[in-house]
């Protein structure tokens, strides 16, 4: 099958025919099309998480910068503590209090870390993983009407 090809002022020009693809061509042509689009797609993610990483990083970095400026000054704090259980017993008392308080309330928050952290595991995205099965899937079964 052939078309006539018309010039920009549309009046058709004699002799000049121009072939339509075959089906073949037009599957090789979307097949490469497809092919390039992903490669596209791959690159910008790629892209997009490496800028997400570095700014991850330097928040993460500014994060513990001042998680360790806090973790100064509650240290201020529970020698400040100490000293004022020490005006009312013996300094050793009050050091004790102090401690046992602090690592109930670490084991508290270490538990409890743990078990977020459990239930986070693997760490995979399920959702994101069972719905692409479902597109192959439907993809294969439409695939084979």
């Amino acid at each position: 099958m052939s078309t006539v090809q018309r010039p920009a002022d549309g009046r058709p020009e004699a002799g000049r025919r121009q072939e339509m693809p075959s089906a073949g061509e037009l599957i090789k042509q979307a097949s490469e099309q497809v092919s390039v689009l992903v490669r596209q797609e791959i690159r910008l993610a790629v892209a997009e998480v490496k800028d997400k990483g570095r700014d991850a990083g330097l928040g993460t970095g500014l994060l513990g910068a001042a998680g360790m400026v806090a973790l100064y000054g509650a240290a201020a704090l529970v020698a400040a503590m100490i000293a004022a259980l020490a005006l009312v017993m013996p300094a050793w008392t009050a050091a004790l209090i102090a401690a046992v308080v602090l690592l109930a309330v670490a084991a508290v928050l270490g538990l409890t870390g743990r078990k977020k952290v459990a239930h986070a595991m693997p760490p995979l995205p399920e959702q994101a993983i069972d719905s692409t099965r479902q597109d192959v899937t439907q993809i294969r079964e439409s695939a084979r009407r």
